[in-house]
């Protein structure tokens, strides 16, 4: 046996997506940084071993993909894969080498894997090193590090420190949590694996071992929460917890989904009829023999963050990352259980259930990730101090991600600062955060105020803007290869049995009027209720306690009709949202738009004081008079780089040909050193909405940066087939300008240039 000692500023432990997140955005700052993950590969359940695919706060939410260094990995895997993805079952090795790749190419940053962690040396209140079997290679290392990151899922190291953790569900008296069960229980949600099957084009049969289970009611399946969808298989509901421990007992519990997945697809092939026929030409190819991990320790930290926290919405001095999937709590046992997770049995936007479990998009403080019990132990992934009901939404990967990303800079710029990481939250916590808004993240209430920044006190100009008209169905856009994640709940009624919405921006002085397409379904005329209300941000859910800025009653002719109304509001909200809202009547239809207008987003009523995303994102048909410049070159040093109290973005005139420039100009000479730019794209919707070699239309592909010297411009960074939203460009030595320009020759296929950020240093 060898044995091996290291050293570093940071030491993670835990390579799936929040402690790769983590380790990235350590190294990336300039730290020693090393990755000690006890798989051959990285992803955690998100890598080919599991297959779970990543999920976030857009599948609820437009525009509220995460951004940062996960954004910048499914966008290249997206480009790189020949894939369709589905839910579940399908990832396969480029998304692998998509995060090795990373890994390789990033300084700083030094991977141990197949390397499991079983041993922690303390001094004091510190750990001084962690211990690890590298198998297969008869060594044993020792790694020491000033800051720790258990991103372990199972929080090892926090337990072998001897962290304070929760397991299970608080009870209702604890917080009052609307999700909490009467009585606190040790009971968690369940482990899963999936399988993947593959077209042959010709009919093959399916035997079933002897020791898998065998199914033979189809009320197990289709009253129960298990509906078995698709012929390519990834069921997240082959599951199984209680009455197993999660943790000692993995292995048993992976024994156990073999004998059950096998069983369900035996019923899918050979007895579901309603699958035998969808299932005939196809064979089982893979199946996961590593269970993929819901929940088992939360460790302890210095703040406990509740149910209420996302439900309301708090807002954190110390916030560090966002979330925004449902509380998700499944049913502990699983497929031991009587029934699926809740929502599964009869899913409905509109039940109590569904209401109550609506949540964010909401702030996440630093000090969940922060171990209260050991001086220089952060974590991050599922094993963050939340209650049971607060981890039924931050334990998607796209969240725990962010949260990684967020460990490993707070851990750097401590370190960096000679701070303890258990001061960060108020010794540094505006560094932290404008450093995470830099590199590409986004925080629903802080933007860029970063002193630095010398974009922020030019004058913007540009080679033109879109004005925005309105869309109706026979507008055009161009999105080629976003489609909709069908497992997600589509409510695309257009028959106005709720309250709709559609967000307008507003930056005129006046709103003349607003024309709306709507299709009278009787012979005889309609009357419904119009209301312009002013909203604080997109996700502004509330139903009826937004101030309402005027109303009318329409009157709406048998058929299909624009029906103007003359709004004539004198003083517009200019640089916010409005919000257009018509009451029910069942009688009318409210068509949708055969174009995204980027950066609006319409909505449904869902109960008394609560509206949800409509569709996917989709724009309701609807005209403004007069046309608003919401899409203006200022937008570009807003400090938010998505939309969410206005647009933040810069569109240039869709009507004109490329190429169209941004300019910045000082009133003095700047030597410049970096541009840093953010592009529009992948935020609309869920990743799963994105099509195999996806680029995104909005993106810019082929740019320059130029700089003005002597009354000519010279281009300094030139740019070719780009796909990805945040670069960052060093510029040559020496470049001192008081113009500088962003020149978009070619996007990916949209018409328009657009830029959401530009900043310079």
């Amino acid at each position: 046996m060898i044995i091996r000692k290291e050293q570093y500023e940071v030491a993670v432990i835990g390579g799936g997506l929040a402690g790769f997140c983590a380790a990235i955005a350590s190294a990336r700052l300039g730290r020693k940084t090393c990755i000690i993950q006890n798989r051959p590969v990285f992803g955690g359940n998100s890598s080919s071993e599991i297959r779970v695919t990543p999920h976030g706060a857009c599948a609820f939410h437009a525009y509220a993909r995460e951004t940062g260094i996960i954004s910048e990995l499914l966008i290249e895997e997206r480009a790189r894969n020949h894939e369709t993805i589905f839910e579940n079952g399908w990832t396969n090795s480029v998304w692998d080498m998509v995060l090795y790749d990373m890994a390789l190419e990033t300084t700083n940053l030094t991977i141990h894997v197949n390397s499991d962690v079983n041993a922690v040396v303390k001094e004091e209140n510190k750990i001084r090193a962690v211990k690890a079997n590298v198998l297969n290679a008869e060594t044993v290392m020792e790694v020491e590090a000033t800051v720790f990151i258990d991103c372990s899922g199972d929080g090892i190291v926090a337990d072998l420190a001897g962290c304070e953790y929760r397991i299970g569900s608080e009870g209702r008296d604890e917080f009052n949590e609307p999700h909490a069960p009467e009585k606190a229980s040790k009971d968690v949600m369940g482990n899963s694996i999936h399988f993947k099957t593959k077209n042959v084009g010709k009919p093959v049969p399916f035997k079933a071992p002897a020791w898998a289970m065998q199914y033979d009611d189809a009320g197990f399946f289709y009253n129960q929460g298990r509906l078995p969808k698709d012929e390519r298989g990834g069921f997240w509901w082959i599951e199984i917890g209680v009455p197993y421990d999660t943790i000692h007992q993995n292995e048993d519990i992976r024994h156990e989904l073999t004998r059950h997945a096998l069983g369900v697809w035996d019923w899918m092939k050979n007895k579901d009829p309603k699958m035998k026929e969808l299932t005939k030409n196809y064979a089982l190819d893979w199946i996961g023999q590593v269970p993929g991990k819901r929940e088992s320790r939360r460790i302890m930290g210095e703040y406990l963050m509740t149910e209420h926290d996302p439900i309301n919405c708090t807002v954190f001095d110390d916030e560090i990352a966002f979330g925004g999937w449902f509380i998700d709590l499944h049913t502990p046992g699983g497929l031991l259980a009587e029934h699926s997770e809740p929502t599964s049995l009869t899913y409905s936007t509109f039940s109590d259930y569904s209401v109550k479990s609506y949540a964010g998009p909401y702030g996440i403080p630093l000090r969940c990730l922060i171990a209260k019990d050991v001086d220089n132990l952060m974590m991050a992934g599922r094993n963050v101090s939340v209650t049971h009901a607060a981890l039924g939404t931050v334990r998607v990967m796209n969240t725990t991600a962010l949260m990684g990303q967020a460990a490993g800079t707070a851990a750097a710029l401590s370190i960096a600062k000679g701070i303890a990481i258990k001061e960060s939250p108020t010794e540094i916590i505006r560094d932290i955060q404008q450093q995470l808004l830099r590199d590409g993240c986004f925080l629903p209430n802080y933007k860029n105020e970063d002193g630095a920044d010398l974009a922020k006190a030019a004058r913007v100009s540009a080679s033109s803007e879109a004005l925005l008209y309105g869309v109706g169905p026979e507008s055009k856009g161009a999105h080629e290869g976003l489609h909709i994640w069908k497992d997600q709940p589509q409510y695309l009624n257009e028959k106005l049995e709720n309250r709709r919405a559609q967000l307008i921006p507003i930056n005129t002085d006046t709103i003349d009027s607003v024309e709306i397409l709507l299709h009278n379904t009787t012979g005889v005329e309609q009357q419904i209720t119009a209301q312009l209300r002013l909203a604080h941000h997109i996700w502004d859910y509330r139903a009826c306690s937004l101030p309402t800025l005027t109303e009318t009653t329409l009157t709406v002719e048998p058929g299909q009709h624009w029906v103007k109304w003359d709004v004539n509001l004198p003083e517009a909200p200019k640089g916010r949202y409005v919000r257009l809202d018509l009451l029910p009547n069942e009688n009318v239809a409210w068509p949708i738009a055969g174009r995204i207008e980027p950066g609006l987003m319409s909505m449904y009523q869902i109960s008394s004081e609560k509206m949800r995303r409509y569709g996917n994102g989709h724009t309701l048909s609807f005209r403004i008079h007069p046309a608003q410049n919401c899409y203006g070159p200022h937008n570009v040093i807003s400090g938010v780089t998505r939309p969410h109290r206005f647009t933040n973005l810069w569109r240039s005139d869709p009507a004109l040909p490329l190429s169209q420039w941004l300019q910045l100009e000082w009133p003095e000479v700047k030597a410049l050193g970096e541009v840093e730019l953010t592009f529009p794209g992948h935020l609309l919707r869920e990743y799963h909405a994105y099509a195999p070699f996806y680029r995104d239309p909005q993106c810019p592909k082929d740019y320059e940066v130029q700089v003005e010297e002597n009354e000519k411009w010279r281009t300094v960074v030139a740019v070719q087939d780009n796909y990805h939203r945040h670069r960052k460009h060093s510029l040559p030595a020496g470049t001192a300008t008081g113009k500088l320009r962003v020149v978009v020759t070619a996007t990916n296929g949209d018409p328009s240039a657009a830029i959401y950020e530009l900043r310079c240093y």
